[in-house]
């Protein structure tokens, strides 16, 4: 096989058929027939530009009549395209190059939109176990492809916040399409952003914690001292010191200490476990 050009024969055409875990573009032709000499050159470009979505197969059907008489076909060319070892679509007749190249495009968005979902969740899952260069390196896999894809573009940010290349991370959030800024993933990028930028304004953890054990009701340490605590990724001791607020004080900084739990919980995601831990704490004090 060469640029994901097959030959097949009667012979070995259900196992490999069967076996295939890309689409598969069947053409049927013949030595004597001019319209699939104008075809071939078409569908083997098209194929080519694909780069690797789906992969073409040749039958000459004087040679291996069998499975075109199986599949009742009667004139050439005809492409068939076969999808988890089943005929999805087809067409028959020397297609002009922009009709070949929208019909595999149809043939594939399905197929690659499912390796698209199942790259972000590998990145995904990487970047939640702490590999902020892993999870960079999928997420730019994804954008190579597809550079407007919002969830690999939010990531990406993420992982470069995480990675504290906080200029890296702004620059992504730029491209990302006016249309799409308010989507979830990338609020969740972009409170990342602005969590790891405050970390920048407060001192260090055992100094803020001196000044919190000096005064229990210094609120702008406690304050500080969560938003440190979270730098340094100890996310359940910066729930309980902004939790400590809102018990002492709600309406402290017009619901500052709320307002910072709330943004704490966008920027670590909804599953993260001091997430879900955090907003069932803070339910229950708001609402009890």
């Amino acid at each position: 096989m060469a640029d994901g050009i097959l030959t097949l024969d009667d012979a070995t055409f259900d196992e490999s058929v069967g076996a295939a875990e890309t689409p598969l573009l069947i053409d049927f032709w013949a030595e004597w027939c001019g319209p699939c000499k104008q075809l071939t050159p078409v569908l083997e470009k098209a194929v080519r530009g694909a780069k690797g979505k789906v992969k073409l197969v040749k039958m000459d059907i004087d040679k291996h009549p069998a499975i075109p008489g199986q599949m009742g076909i009667q004139s050439i060319p005809a492409v068939i395209a076969f999808v988890n070892g089943q005929p999805a679509d087809g067409f028959m007749g020397a297609l002009p190059e922009g009709q070949v190249n929208a019909f595999i495009e149809r043939l594939t968005k399905g197929a690659v939109a499912g390796e698209t979902k199942d790259l972000l969740a590998e990145a995904d899952a990487a970047l939640a176990a702490g590999d902020a260069e892993g999870a960079a390196a999928v997420y730019s896999e994804i954008l190579a492809e597809d550079k407007a894809n919002v969830g690999a573009l939010a990531g990406l940010a993420r992982a470069y916040v995480a990675a504290k290349q906080i200029e890296k991370a702004k620059q992504i959030l730029t491209q990302v399409p006016e249309a799409k800024r308010n989507d979830a993933a990338v609020a969740a990028a972009r409170a990342a952003l602005e969590v790891a930028e405050q970390a920048n304004s407060v001192g260090p953890i055992g100094e803020l914690e001196q000044k919190v054990k000096a005064n229990p009701l210094d609120h702008q340490a406690r304050f500080d001292l969560a938003v440190a605590l979270n730098a340094s990724g100890k996310r359940p001791e910066a729930v309980d010191q902004l939790m400590e607020i809102v018990k002492r004080d709600r309406k402290w900084n017009d619901d500052g200490a709320r307002k910072q739990l709330v943004q704490f919980f966008e920027a670590w995601g909804p599953t993260d476990e001091a997430t879900v831990a955090g907003r069932k704490r803070l339910s229950s004090v708001l609402f009890s």
